[in-house]
């Protein structure tokens, strides 16, 4: 039986410069704990409560951080796209929404993305930002878990920044994507691949410069303050050692 979940979380700044969780709602698969973070960020984990997304799954999670507020979101531990229980295979949906009000800053920190053989899941994560909201926002999808091959994956990423574009991206693996998905110039044998995203008013001034950042890695300069690093790698370990490294030298800019 699929199921059907949704979770919410708004966080405001209080009378005394703090902030606060106001809303923090979720049931099914998708439990959200308040956890210990550095002021003046509340600190949100999301906690698997089940085994999910399975075929036929719909779930939705949304963030809205007001005015001046500050929230990092992350996750206990990787979710796991696996196929439903029926003979007949049915797609699941993850869709995430996150809006963020002037002067507010979001950390949309997830654990990985693993496409288990069979799974078919579509994901979307749409974003509304303010023209003085700061963003850090990282993906990461591993095609298939150990030993097997990957299921079929779709993921949607669009951007606005004060009611324009500013970042419109999809991509799809697996069994039924547009051929070459798993070819040189797209994987290139690799099974990891994630992207990191930075919008900061701060880059209207000084932006850094389109790169690349090793081999499998490159940061793109986007069309407004904001800059995309995007890779690849072996495993989800390499991934992670890749992405961190272009944050932190993004936060020392």
């Amino acid at each position: 039986m699929s199921v059907q979940a949704a979770a919410r979380i708004t966080a405001v700044l209080d009378g005394r410069g703090a902030t606060t969780l106001p809303v923090l709602e979720s049931d099914g698969p998708l439990a959200l704990r308040r956890t210990r973070a550095t002021t003046p960020y509340a600190r949100v984990t999301v906690v698997g409560a089940m085994s999910a997304p399975l075929g036929g799954d719909r779930l939705s999670i949304a963030a809205r951080v007001e005015e001046g507020a500050r929230l990092t979101v992350d996750s206990a531990a990787a979710t796991v796209a696996l196929p439903g229980p029926g003979r007949i295979p049915q797609p699941a949906s993850y869709d995430v929404a996150l809006t963020v009000g002037e002067r507010g800053v979001l950390n949309w920190l997830p654990e990985q993305l693993i496409s288990a053989s069979g799974s078919e899941l579509h994901m979307t994560t749409r974003v509304e930002l303010a023209a003085t909201a700061r963003l850090v926002l990282r993906e990461e999808q591993v095609l298939g878990r150990h030993g097997e091959s990957t299921g079929t994956l779709g993921a949607r990423l669009t951007v606005h920044r004060a009611g324009r574009p500013l970042l419109d991206q999809e991509v799809a693996y697996g069994p039924g994507a547009p051929g070459g998905w798993d070819g040189g110039a797209v994987l290139g044998g690799h099974r990891a691949v994630g992207q990191l995203l930075v919008v900061d008013p701060g880059f209207e001034d000084k932006s850094p410069e389109t790169r690349l950042l090793g081999p499998t890695a490159v940061l793109t300069r986007l069309a407004g303050p904001g800059v995309l690093v995007t890779a690849v790698a072996p495993d989800a370990r390499l991934l992670r050692t890749v992405l961190d490294g272009a944050l932190g030298e993004l936060l020392d800019a």
